[in-house]
């Protein structure tokens, strides 16, 4: 790249880096202040769970329209309207007076977060594209870390005794402004050669499918993880409160790192083989936690098991924009719908599985995720193109 090119690919990596750190402390911030939302409308926890539903009710829809309009717009122009709306949308909820006012403002944070989600993934393809070498990976470890960064912050508004409006508000309110100051730095959009249409709308294919069913199975591990492994440490294993959610802890801190590291073992290994070995370790850390059936076992096999889904998705994501560049944002849209509803339905299918059979035997379903994760890794073998004489 000429100097002038690089530094742009570095900026627009910054970039993005930063809205993907805002999507990150935004979803991190409001999952700290939940308890006192649910505390100041004093809701039932079945009341609650129908906010939280909204949530994923508008993800889910706006994923129809987000591939489609970042196709259309380009993801350098989408991008920033849509985190500055959804740094904004999430302060309502916080000031909510009622359920119902709550289910609309949640289902209204879902439906353009879905925004946000896709046109950055696909900026954050771009980017790749430009570097010439991975570094997607990265882009969602800045979304872990705003993550830690907003529980961070919401955790000590809440000790000091502050309102989940004015927290929301707090970090809200600030990320929007600085997107302005963000966007200056994205790749410039560049426009379809005059005379030509629009490309065709993505159909769903089997590959397309088959993606989206890896991420459903990674990140139904990663809702697990959320919601299962404080319980299994402390009512199967018998540990302390504080040394079950250590068990979470590792996981979350794992995962992170496994992500800043994925790009390097990207070059390295390929996509194909990183999602093979991190599948197995994936399903090996799993299995030890649950079969040995020790704490210390347990908390090391968590943290394997977070080192192994670190890699996945993000990998699967840069495939999935890859795969047909005209047509990245849809085609990431379609594998998020999928993926998406993992992380939604993972707590829900782990549940439902241990009511009838027992949280550890129920906790294998991710392990065998992970292998399956691992067995479909060569369907991200890169797509052969056409080279020009």
């Amino acid at each position: 790249m000429s100097p002038t090119t690089t530094r742009q690919a570095v900026n627009a990596r910054r970039a993005v880096s930063y809205f993907f750190l805002l999507l990150g402390a935004v979803s991190g911030t409001w999952a700290a202040r939940i308890p006192a939302v649910k505390q100041n409308l004093d809701l039932s926890a079945g009341q609650l769970s129908y906010g939280l539903f909204a949530v994923a009710a508008g993800l889910v829809i706006g994923m129809r329209f987000a591939g489609r309009l970042t196709d259309r717009l380009g993801s350098a122009r989408l991008i920033t309207p849509a985190a500055i709306i959804t740094a904004l949308t999430v302060i309502p909820p916080g000031y909510a007076p009622n359920l119902p006012a709550l289910v609309a403002t949640l289902f209204v944070f879902g439906l353009v977060n879905a925004s946000l989600d896709v046109s950055m993934n696909a900026h954050g393809v771009e980017v790749e594209r430009a570097y010439g070498r991975p570094i997607m990976s990265s882009f969602h470890g800045m979304f872990s870390i705003g993550g830690l960064l907003g529980a961070g912050i919401g955790g000590s508004f809440a000790w000091l005794d502050l309102g989940a409006g004015t927290t929301l508000a707090a970090v809200g309110i600030p990320l929007a402004l600085i997107s302005l100051y963000a966007r200056r730095h994205l790749l410039p959009h560049t426009p379809p050669a005059t005379g030509t249409t629009a490309p065709a709308r993505a159909r769903w294919t089997g590959w397309i499918a088959l993606m989206g069913i890896v991420a459903f199975a990674g990140l139904v591990g990663e809702g697990a993880a959320v919601d299962w492994t404080a319980v299994y440490l402390f009512e199967d294993l018998g540990a302390s409160q504080g040394l079950a959610a250590l068990g979470f802890a590792t996981f979350s801190t794992a995962m992170t790192i496994g992500r800043f590291a994925g790009d390097h073992l990207a070059l390295r290994l390929g996509p194909v083989r990183l999602v093979r070995y991190s599948g197995i370790i994936a399903a090996l850390g799993l299995s030890a936690a649950l079969l040995i059936g020790t704490v210390p076992v347990a908390i090391t096999g968590f943290a394997l098991f977070g080192l192994g889904l670190a890699t996945i998705v993000p990998q699967v994501f840069s495939a999935a924009g890859n795969h047909d560049p005209a047509r990245a944002g849809e085609a990431i849209a379609q594998v998020a719908t999928i993926g998406y509803a993992g992380l939604v339905a993972g707590p829900a299918i782990i549940g439902g599985a241990a009511e009838f059979l027992s949280l550890p035997v129920a906790l294998g379903i991710p392990a065998l995720l992970a292998a399956f994760m691992a067995a479909s890794a060569g369907a991200l073998r890169p797509r052969a193109r056409a080279t020009r004489p």
